[in-house]
């Protein structure tokens, strides 16, 4: 029986065929152009106005305009960051929900809590830093000590009378003390609080006598006299405190390390969606102004690493802060 159907030009259906292969053969760049063709959300897993939300929201103005599409904020509080975490763990893998990861949510939180939900090496794609953050030890005026040397005597004169601050059980606070605790053979007792602002409150009161935390909120109490900084955790000194050295000065390269704050994505993303997303947040990261405003909010610019350089750096925190808290029997709320 002869079929019915329309016959197809030899030439036509070359034409046809050409196009298909055409097609299969351009390079990913060229077919990743259809990302993004809606808005992209950065889910924030902690409240608005807290370090990482701030950063969200100096990102996502530049970040729309190098993208061309709306960026969204979306706060999800809860659980130290890990409720939201697990949210974007499980969200469609497609370029459209991202989540603002950070040492607490991404490495706190996996390293001590018994189930977050979510594993930050294999259940996400980590795209890029957004800034770095400055770690400060500091210390009340009343402790008899004016140099990081006078405070490790100190501390190792008097184990475990003195009181160390974090912003709870489990937070990078703590975790960052324990390190130093660990590598210095100290012995002093923590002292959790709720949040950053009663951790303030506690150290100019004297009610703890020192802490090892994110050099912003402190800043302004240690040029006014009512907190002492010791030593901080930067590549270089920094501008506004030029007589407090670096860990590496002191001779603890380990304690040397800034806190991260980044973006990622759902495991499984596509390849391609990754590196559009991943240009546009170095586009933005490497302008002036975001240099500049970074620092104005007491943080540095990002490092120019690669995701896979970015999920090697974080493993090895993992590793590094992981064994540290299997021996200390850190557990967070």
């Amino acid at each position: 029986m002869r079929s019915t159907t329309p016959a197809v030009p030899a030439l036509r259906r070359r034409e046809i065929l050409g196009a298909g292969l055409t097609a299969a053969l351009l390079p990913l760049s060229v077919r990743a152009q259809a990302f993004p063709a809606r808005p992209v959300t950065l889910v924030v897993p902690f409240p608005a106005g807290g370090s990482v939300d701030l950063i969200a929201r100096l990102y996502a103005e530049p970040l729309s305009k190098a993208l061309g599409t709306p960026v969204v904020i979306d706060n999800r509080a809860g659980a130290g960051g890990s409720i939201a975490s697990a949210q974007v763990a499980r969200a469609k893998p497609d370029g459209y929900t991202l989540v603002v990861s950070s040492q607490s949510s991404h490495l706190a939180n996996p390293l001590t809590q018994a189930n977050p939900g979510y594993d930050p090496i294999k259940d996400f794609i980590s795209i890029s830093q957004l800034a770095r953050s400055i770690n400060v030890l500091l210390v009340n005026p009343a402790v008899p000590a004016k140099t990081f040397k006078e405070f490790v005597a100190l501390v190792k004169s008097r184990p475990g009378e003195l009181n160390f601050c974090s912003a709870g059980p489990g937070s990078m606070g703590q975790l960052n003390v324990e390190l130093m605790k660990s590598q210095l053979q100290l012995n002093a007792t923590h002292v959790p609080y709720r949040g950053g602002g009663p951790l303030v409150t506690a150290l100019i009161s004297n009610e703890v006598q020192f802490g090892l935390d994110n050099l912003a909120p402190f800043l302004p109490h240690i040029q006014a006299g009512k907190l002492r900084a010791l030593a901080v955790a930067s590549p270089t000194r920094v501008a506004a405190l030029p007589d407090v050295p670096t860990f590496t000065e002191l001779g603890y390269p380990v304690l040397n390390t800034t806190s991260w704050i980044g973006l990622a994505a759902p495991a499984k993303t596509p390849p391609e969606v990754i590196t559009a997303l991943h240009k546009a947040v170095r586009t933005v990261a490497d302008q002036p102004t975001m240099v500049e405003a970074l620092l104005a909010r007491g943080s540095l610019a990002p490092e120019a690493q690669s995701p896979a350089q970015f999920t090697a750096m974080m493993s090895e925190r993992l590793a590094l802060y992981g064994e540290m808290v299997k021996r200390a029997g850190i557990r967070g709320e």
